[in-house]
């Protein structure tokens, strides 16, 4: 199988278990309730298990898209609201995903 579909699949699935974990934490009322703060460590353990790319990089791509995808999980399960502003600024963090992916020399292509 080639190495990056590997490498990013890895990723792919660290940001998915990240996105999860995150989403549980609200449920949790500050770790008091056993089964979302079981649920949202798990899917933080799974996250770092699936980090196997050089972790700069990693990181980067990571938080970016983390953040996007928890501010809609935010905005569909929780009712949050994304105004312009928001949209804007989160368009451009997914810009420089893809320009971090698509031009750097730091990630092996």
């Amino acid at each position: 199988m080639n190495r990056n579909l590997l490498i990013y699949g890895a990723l792919s699935f660290a940001i998915i278990f990240e996105v999860l974990g995150t989403s549980f934490l609200r449920q949790t009322q500050q770790f008091t309730k056993l089964l979302p703060t079981f649920m949202t460590a798990i899917s933080y353990f799974a996250a770092c298990y699936f980090l196997t790319m050089p972790i700069g990089i990693a990181y980067a791509i990571w938080s970016g898209l983390g953040i996007v995808l928890i501010s809609f999980v935010g905005f569909i399960f929780y009712k949050q609201s994304l105004d312009a502003a928001a949209l804007i600024g989160l368009g451009r963090i997914l810009a420089g995903v893809i320009v971090v992916n698509v031009f750097s020399k730091s990630i092996v292509h």
